[in-house]
């Protein structure tokens, strides 16, 4: 135990992308040269969004205390609300990652989120936003989850193991064990039940 919470404090130490970056707000800029980020279109990421959709990007990842509470956070805000959002867990599906870094054109951090393709904020703004009255009005019109209760299927997770190799990420081809198409860099593929975006 004692081992294991020496290694948790040497990576909380020396991971500069995600310790550094998650004070960061987009619209503050890092350095004096550097121009804030506009509020970016969803839509200049891999995927169309909706005028009616809630974009959640978010890390179930523990070693950063701090941006997995500001997730729950974020989480559970918007379930107050009661509205449906899709959560993209860009611990669990590298190229979630990859289109928030592309969409915000840096390496930040989670939580970000986005309502009708248009970008909010992180954990600061967006609790600033509920604070101020503000958030509600931003979700007016947002349909409503029609059950808080998790996925049947996935639990919540809105994840699956593959079922093509099990998760294993390979599997047999003429022979030869290949890279199996399904699934993602961690053996899993979306619950189609209720992943949304």
């Amino acid at each position: 135990m004692k081992i294991m919470l020496r290694k948790l404090k040497k990576i909380s130490t020396t991971s500069p992308t995600w310790r550094n970056q998650a004070s960061v707000s987009p619209a503050t800029p890092q350095h004096e040269d550097e121009q804030p980020h506009p509020k970016p279109d969803i839509g200049a990421g891999k995927t169309e969004q909706s005028d009616a959709s809630v974009v959640l990007y978010t890390t179930s990842l523990r070693g950063i205390r701090k941006t997995f509470e500001d997730c729950k956070t974020i989480k559970f805000l918007l379930g107050s609300f009661r509205v449906v959002y899709s959560e993209r867990d860009v611990s669990m599906h590298m190229e979630y990652r990859e289109e928030l870094w592309g969409i915000l054109g840096g390496r930040v951090v989670p939580p970000r989120l986005f309502v009708r393709g248009r970008y909010v904020g992180g954990a600061d703004e967006v609790v600033g936003l509920h604070d101020n009255g503000m958030l509600r009005a931003m979700l007016q019109g947002i349909p409503l989850a029609p059950s808080a209760r998790p996925c049947g299927a996935c639990g919540g997770m809105t994840f699956l193991l593959c079922t093509t190799c099990n998760g294993s990420r390979r599997v047999l081809a003429n022979g030869a064990r290949v890279r199996c198409p399904d699934c993602n860099e961690n053996g899993l593929v979306k619950c189609t039940l209720c992943h949304v975006g």
